[in-house]
């Protein structure tokens, strides 16, 4: 048996010079940016992860408990936005994902950046990101 993989070019890199990540997530678009993050906890990647994710209803957030451990630790810098429906005792913020909330997660332009989502966020994040000061060469997306 031989296992191969990932395959790919959305995937975290193998020795990054950045020391900025900025993982941004719509819906099911958390799944391989989730992947990426465990690995940077798994290979003691150096500097500052933050995670900006957005889902239509408080209860269409995936892994959350997780990734709110990650953030009480001290390991994730964790953002979250509900963009539809949100109920009472919702703790996060609502709405889609802007440039304003994106400012606050980039701390340089060297920040390395990731992106998977809907079509529509795909779209718009990218465009956000260079208007920050991010080049468009730091940006990764995957489309579904």
């Amino acid at each position: 048996m031989s296992v191969e993989g990932p395959i790919g070019t959305f995937v975290f890199p193998a020795a990054p010079r950045e020391r900025q990540f900025l993982f941004v997530a719509g819906g099911t678009g958390i799944a391989p940016l989730r992947s990426m993050i465990r690995h940077a906890f798994d290979v003691r990647q150096a500097g500052r992860l933050h995670l900006l994710y957005s889902a239509r209803t408080p209860q269409d957030f995936a892994y959350l408990p997780e990734l709110r451990r990650y953030a009480r630790a001290g390991r994730l810098e964790l953002a979250v936005t509900a963009t539809r429906d949100t109920r009472r005792g919702w703790r996060g913020e609502q709405g889609r994902i802007t440039s304003d909330r994106l400012a606050r997660l980039i701390e340089t332009p060297d920040t390395l950046c990731f992106v998977c989502g809907p079509a529509s966020m795909v779209d718009d994040v990218p465009r956000m990101l260079v208007a920050l000061g991010v080049a468009r060469t730091r940006i990764r997306l995957e489309e579904w």
